[in-house]
C-alpha cells in the first residue's frame, strides 16, 4: 500500500527557515510530479511547489524565492526547503505525488497526512 510520510515541521519564528521532506513507500513503480500544498485555518487548500519527475518546477506566487522544491528519484523523496518564513505561511502541509503502483496501470494521486508549520514570535 502506498504511503506518503511527511516530516520537519515545527515552530518556527518570522524569518527563519524550515525544510520538509515527504517521503513515498509501498509498491511503488514509478512517481510522475510531486508537489506541496497546504492550508491555513478556515481556508482552502493551495498549491505550494510542484516538480515533475524530469525536475522541472512551478511554485505559488506567495512562496517565490523564498521557498525551494527538490527531489531524490532514487530515494522517493522530495523536500521542501521554506525561508524567510512569514506568519501567513502557517499552516498544515501536504505532500502530493502522482504514482503508478506495481502491477497497475493507471497512476494515481496520493495524499500525506500532513505536518503543521507554526511561523510566529
Amino acid at each position: 500500500q502506498v504511503q506518503l510520510v511527511e516530516s520537519g515541521g515545527g515552530l518556527v519564528q518570522p524569518g527563519g527557515s524550515l525544510r520538509l521532506s515527504c517521503a513515498a513507500s509501498g509498491g511503488i513503480f514509478s512517481i510522475n510530479g510531486m508537489g506541496w500544498y497546504r492550508q491555513a485555518p478556515g481556508k482552502q487548500r493551495e498549491l505550494v511547489a510542484i516538480i515533475t519527475s524530469g525536475g522541472s518546477t512551478n511554485y505559488a506566487d506567495s512562496v517565490k524565492a523564498r521557498f525551494t522544491i527538490s527531489r531524490d528519484n532514487a530515494k522517493k523523496t522530495v523536500y521542501l526547503q521554506m525561508n524567510s518564513l512569514k506568519p501567513e505561511d502557517t499552516a498544515v502541509y501536504y505532500c502530493n505525488a502522482h504514482i503508478l503502483r506495481l502491477g497497475v496501470n493507471t497512476g494515481m494521486n496520493y495524499w500525506g497526512k500532513g505536518t503543521l508549520v507554526t511561523v510566529s514570535s
